[in-house]
């Protein structure tokens, strides 16, 4: 069983997590505000003032990179007046009409440095959120404006850096208008809602873990920008809580009958009698629902969702905080990071007293 006595003792929560990963988690505002004063420092701003791209490249490397650049892109995609690509490497295209951004806590990674060396060659703009010293910073380095890491925090957390330094990129072009200090004023309220010293009851990441312990989270988003924090928050759990996650569109998500049949069946209480060990039996599953955005076509799919699927837990930032989409994915996509590191205490794959071994003579 999982040891859910640890989540609301926070002596014990302290000392399991020797990693200081709760702290680390609670830095994004932090993390945002010093990513902004540095952008001002480099005067990202006026060093990007080149009037319309022809595109915008959002290259996608292993980690939080490939998160944040599927969250930033299903942010641009509404209104955005010039083409968003998703792409591991810089395309052979690119050109010095184009805008390159990247993030990474891969100071070594050659791939993406001699990617964006090549960018750089060809006159492109080079954004780089990186640390400062190795063969990827080197690759810009005199050629494109690079955003280091000031707060240090391990690289499966530095999620809330690498967005601030996306979102200040797409600011820079007028592609996107998102006010950072908003956004880490917000971060920061979150944090403190989940702070260990609150209960289960009163602490919404704790409340989320203990929903999804000893259960296959399915997370369904009902707009395309909470899909993107799916796919973070699935990256989350795997990080910290060793938990599989399904991350889909709803409509996608319904269209599979096996899944869609255990979903609408998962969200009864398990049979504390039953064999966990036995292959016949079925897998619980935790649907939430997530939805970010507002408006009409996101209240009709609520609406379909939570009538095919009565059992669902609904996450919607926008019924507790307000602000626009931005700020509220971002706090999403936190409190799923806070929740996953509750999880992994909890369950001891990041420490903390894990699962009750059974007794032996």
């Amino acid at each position: 069983m999982l040891d859910d006595t640890l989540l609301d003792d926070p002596a014990r929560l302290a000392e399991a997590d020797s990693a200081g990963l709760l702290r680390a988690a609670a830095m994004a505002g932090a993390q945002v505000r010093a990513t902004a004063e540095l952008a001002a420092e480099l005067e990202l701003s006026e060093r990007l003032d080149m009037g319309r791209p022809r595109a915008v490249v959002l290259i996608d490397r292993p980690g939080v990179s490939r998160t944040l650049t599927r969250l930033l892109a299903a942010l641009l995609a509404p209104s955005c007046p010039v083409p968003v690509v998703v792409a591991e490497v810089v395309p052979s295209w690119i050109g010095a009409l184009d805008v390159v951004f990247a993030h990474t806590d891969d100071p070594g990674d050659r791939e993406l440095a001699a990617s964006l060396e090549r960018a750089a060659r060809y006159g492109a703009s080079v954004v780089l959120s990186a640390p400062s010293e190795g063969p990827v910073a080197a690759a810009v380095a005199g050629k494109g404006l690079l955003l280091a890491p000031r707060v240090p925090v391990p690289p499966e957390l530095a999620f809330p850096r690498g967005l601030a330094a996306g979102l200040l990129t797409a600011n820079a072009l007028g592609l996107l208008i998102s006010d950072v200090q908003v956004l880490a004023d917000q971060l920061d309220l979150e944090a403190e809602k989940d702070y260990l010293a609150r209960e289960s009851f009163a602490n919404p990441a704790k409340a989320l873990a203990l929903r999804v312990a000893d259960r296959v989270p399915l997370l369904w988003g009902l707009d395309p920008v909470a899909v993107a924090v799916g796919e973070h928050a699935a990256h989350a759990f795997a990080a910290h809580a060793a938990t599989v996650c399904d991350v889909e569109d709803y409509r996608q998500a319904l269209a599979r009958p096996a899944l869609r049949r255990a979903a609408q069946s998962g969200g009864a209480e398990r049979d504390i009698f039953a064999d966990p060990d036995d292959p016949s039996g079925d897998i619980p599953t935790r649907v939430l629902l997530l939805s970010v955005r507002t408006g009409p076509a996101t209240d009709a799919a609520r609406y379909q969702a939570e009538d095919l699927l009565p059992g669902a837990d609904v996450i919607a930032p926008a019924e507790e905080i307000e602000a626009d989409e931005i700020v509220r994915a971002a706090v999403l996509a936190l409190r799923f990071e806070l929740a996953a590191v509750y999880l992994g205490l909890a369950a001891g794959s990041i420490g903390g007293a894990g699962r009750f071994a059974p007794a032996t003579a």
